[in-house]
């Protein structure tokens, strides 16, 4: 059963590496703003990208008739065409990919009995959960091929499905790394003191923090809040900036004004930094097995790259390269929160 359990882990933990892939992927395809280069969705005939000159040309005429190339890339060649098609093109294959790499080793394992019962819905539930993600994906897109013509803004998709789409990614990604890691890492006998009870709880609301910091991050690209106040740690002259609450009703703020998203997003990342100290700090006092001291060592030692990543990008007016680095850290930060709680876990008696 252990040899099972541990090539069902590497599989999983496997997976949740492609989960990433695609991730980062999605991060430097907003980044680059090509995610509105492919005006349709076809599950199979989306495979092969245009071959021929005269393939392209149509290609690209289907594009201009949305409006993102009427508004903001009316002078683009078809070369530049090329590039953002290839960068769309390459995070929708990935995600076959993911998909297949999810649902074949299931067959497979499935048939091998390799699943108990409680098993057998955790995957099922993590295959379903990659076909929703597509679904999504699509869904998202569909937001930015809209004509709104009373809105003077950039056409770009939904800030909502934006962060939904990347926000079932990381769910996927946890589900599949957490269960990857309990199915391969044998547990670590603990003594259940009153205090492991408090770090352990303690590592939990930091793992959801730095959860919700990440799903901040999707509103600051949905809205591209990384431009608008580029100085740290005032924005602009001031702490709490005057344009923070410029929208009604105030709740409106949150999810669409880009001087708040920017704020909460700060606000967070820095509660997150403050946390995961503490953690830290907390877990120095105990007794506590080797691996579990490394995950949280990891963890802290992540946490200031990713802030440091933080302020650098938005000192920079936001390269993409950095930015696309400071959205892996996100994904980087989660894994080690997982680890850490892995490490932490109960153990059955």
């Amino acid at each position: 059963y252990d040899q099972y359990n541990r090539a069902v882990g590497r599989w999983l933990v496997g997976c949740s590496g492609l989960v990433l892939g695609a991730v980062v992927l999605g991060g430097v395809t907003r980044l680059t703003e090509s995610g509105l280069s492919m005006v349709d969705w076809h599950l199979v005939k989306e495979m092969k990208p245009p071959q021929t000159r005269a393939e392209w040309e149509a290609e690209f005429s289907k594009y201009q008739k949305f409006p993102e190339f009427k508004i903001m890339n009316r002078d683009m060649t078809l070369t530049e065409f090329k590039f953002i098609f290839y960068m769309e093109w390459g995070h929708r294959m990935w995600g076959r990919l993911v998909g297949l790499a999810y649902i074949l080793p299931t067959i497979y394992f499935w048939r091998k009995g390799y699943f108990n019962r409680s098993m057998k819905g955790r995957v099922l539930g993590l295959c379903g959960f990659v076909f929703f993600q597509g679904l999504l994906g699509w869904y998202m897109v569909k937001s930015g091929l809209e004509e709104k013509p009373e809105s003077h803004d950039v056409p770009r998709v939904s800030q909502y499905r934006l962060a939904s789409h990347l926000g079932s990614a990381l769910l996927l990604y946890c589900a599949s790394l957490w269960t990857g890691l309990t199915l391969m890492l044998p547990p670590n006998t603990l003594n259940e003191t009153r205090r492991l009870v408090q770090l352990r709880r303690f590592a939990k609301g930091t793992g959801g923090l730095v959860f919700l910091t990440a799903l901040s991050g999707a509103f600051v690209a949905g809205l591209d809040a990384g431009l608008v106040y580029n100085s740290f740690p005032k924005m602009g002259e001031r702490w709490i900036p005057d344009d923070l609450l410029a929208f009604s009703p105030a709740l409106k703020n949150v999810f669409e004004n880009p001087t708040t998203v920017q704020f909460d997003h700060r606000i967070l990342g820095i509660g997150s930094l403050a946390a995961i100290t503490g953690l830290y700090l907390f877990s120095r006092r105990m007794h506590l097995p080797k691996r579990a001291r490394i995950a949280i060592g990891c963890l802290t030692a992540m946490a200031y790259t990713q802030v440091a990543l933080g302020i650098s990008t938005l000192l920079l007016y936001v390269p993409t390269p950095l930015a696309a680095t400071h959205q892996s850290g996100s994904v980087a930060l989660l894994t080690f929160a997982i680890w850490v709680l892995a490490e932490l876990r109960k153990v059955a008696k």
